[in-house]
């Protein structure tokens, strides 16, 4: 991503990477390894139906998860490379008991990427804290290996 992206297209992307059954989605795989076929809505059982649909239909459409014959739902590089993402974007929070010393992994996700995108809409990060100046620069980093996700113009999953 050579250029900043506009205040829209940095909302629409941290709508999509924050929105919480895309990041339950990308972590349990993450996590667990492949979601058998049929075994969605067991293993996200905390999701609705049209969030799991929405969110694995979003994943496979920004090319983050694939259907693996026999193994089921796992990550692409790039879904693995957004985990990794998402884990130290968690670690940065925790440490700062960012948003709360107790919360959701998924909010915490969020939060972070909430104080990131008016960064992504400059060159610059100025004025950031070492830890999120970091934390944009993976961001920065993954979205020009994915580029298709920058310009996300697909509703988020329902949160």
């Amino acid at each position: 991503m050579s250029t900043p992206l506009t205040s829209a297209d940095a909302q629409r992307m941290v709508d999509l990477l924050a929105s919480r059954p895309l990041v339950r989605l990308i972590t349990e795989i993450d996590d667990n390894g492949a979601i058998p076929p049929r075994r969605l809505a067991g293993t996200l059982s905390d999701l609705s139906t049209h969030q799991l649909r929405s969110s694995s239909d979003t994943a496979r459409a920004h090319g983050l998860v694939r259907i693996a014959p026999g193994a089921g739902l796992e990550l692409t590089d790039a879904g693995m490379k957004l985990a990794d993402l998402y884990d130290a974007m968690a670690h940065w929070a925790r440490r700062r008991n960012v948003p709360a010393p107790v919360c959701a992994f998924s909010r915490r996700i969020r939060c972070v990427f909430d104080l990131l995108a008016p960064s992504l809409a400059t060159e610059r990060a100025d004025g950031a804290e070492v830890g999120l100046a970091r934390l944009r620069t993976l961001l920065i980093q993954w979205l020009a290996d994915n580029p298709h996700v920058a310009g996300a113009s697909e509703t988020e999953p329902a949160a």
